[in-house]
């Protein structure tokens, strides 16, 4: 099994932050294998899909962004030989650039840096970037995303992770 991992805060107040580019991803994903997001566990909002013939669940932690590690353990731990991909907004990536990584640290990146806490460096992730912010960082990623950024780094991304899908 696959499991994807969009990374974000609930909550209608930052559904369209650069923050919850993960949950964006996660979104339009669901919404392209025709699948909505039911079912709750694992400190989530999740759903099931078949892709290729093969399982793959996409998820968005509730535990805020910063805490997103006690989701993904709690996933590792259930589902022991998936491979598991996470899906968050980078500062340290050129704006409207999609990079994959196969592992790391969490730089700069709060909720990376908490699921490293949990779970190592061993996984892979989909930076999207958003650029450095030109004032406090905080403020930065929980703006609204324009609607042209959005429109196009969306799709990118979403491309990215059916790339790692099918590889």
């Amino acid at each position: 099994m696959k499991i994807i991992i969009g990374l974000g805060n609930p909550g209608k107040e930052y559904s369209q932050t650069y923050h919850n580019i993960g949950f964006m991803v996660v979104d339009e994903l669901a919404k392209d294998f025709g699948a909505q997001f039911f079912k709750k566990g694992f400190k989530s909002v999740y759903c099931e899909v078949r892709i290729n013939n093969q399982k793959v669940m996409l998820v968005k932690p509730q535990t805020y962004m910063n805490n997103s590690g006690e989701c993904v353990i709690l996933l590792k731990n259930k589902f022991k030989d998936s491979k598991i991909l996470v899906v968050v907004d980078d500062i340290d990536t050129q704006i409207g650039k999609v990079k994959y990584k196969e592992h790391g640290s969490g730089g700069t990146h709060n909720g990376l840096r908490n699921i490293v806490d949990f779970v190592g460096e061993n996984f892979e992730r989909i930076k999207v970037g958003i650029g450095q912010p030109q004032g406090d960082l905080k403020n930065f990623v929980l703006q609204n995303i324009d609607k042209p950024f959005k429109d196009e780094i969306i799709p990118k991304a979403c491309s990215k992770v059916k790339e790692w899908l099918n590889g």
